[in-house]
């Protein structure tokens, strides 16, 4: 079972790029976002510690965490911020290790693929096979941004300058996909990777 790690900049269509693999390819993807949201259930590896350094604060009636509000919270502090990347990064990867072994272990898989916004960042070429990048213009990005989330000009922006630059993606990733519009162009570049 080959890993792979996929990232890209913000409104690079890296979730349209995923559904095209998931229904083709006999793999298992799992989302770093989405597995931090499993890890901060009551229960789970991220709660205690997350709930004890935010407080109660950020707790809806039953318990569970409200994101929303952890996101108010910790996007005005720096320092918490960085303290909630120590609880939660750690976590996720530990997660995406066992979800690797136990996939191989069925053995039903060819391919494992992580998408994670800060792969780069998080070292994650030091548990996949290879890294790819799913690339769009800045433009083409925006547009999807403001169509399809409603963000502003102003919020685009701030998540833009944000991210890796385009030569920092390039240097660290093995394939490059190009998703600038066309589907269905970008769905044959995927075929000629996979060996199709």
């Amino acid at each position: 079972m080959k890993v792979i790690g996929i990232t890209g900049g913000v409104g690079a269509g890296k979730t349209q790029v995923l559904s095209y693999i998931e229904a083709h390819y006999r793999c298992r993807i799992v989302r770093a976002d989405e597995a931090a949201h499993f890890l901060y259930e009551p229960g789970q590896e991220c709660y205690q510690g997350l709930v004890g350094l935010l407080g109660q604060q950020i707790l809806n009636t039953d318990r569970t965490i409200n994101r929303k509000k952890m996101a108010e919270i910790i996007f005005r502090e720096q320092k918490l911020l960085e303290h909630v990347n120590q609880i939660v990064h750690p976590a996720v990867k530990k997660y995406i290790l066992e979800q690797i072994a136990y996939e191989r272990e069925k053995g039903e898989a060819d391919y494992f693929f992580i998408e994670a916004a800060l792969l780069i960042e998080e070292h994650y070429d030091r548990i996949a096979d290879e890294l790819w990048y799913i690339h769009s213009d800045a433009a083409v990005r925006e547009q999807r941004l403001a169509r399809s989330r409603h963000y502003s000009a102003q919020k685009i922006a701030d998540i833009m300058r944000g991210q890796l630059s385009e030569a920092e993606f390039r240097r660290h990733c093995k394939v490059v996909i190009s998703n600038d519009g066309d589907l269905e162009e970008t769905y044959e570049q995927i075929k000629h990777i996979m060996g199709d």
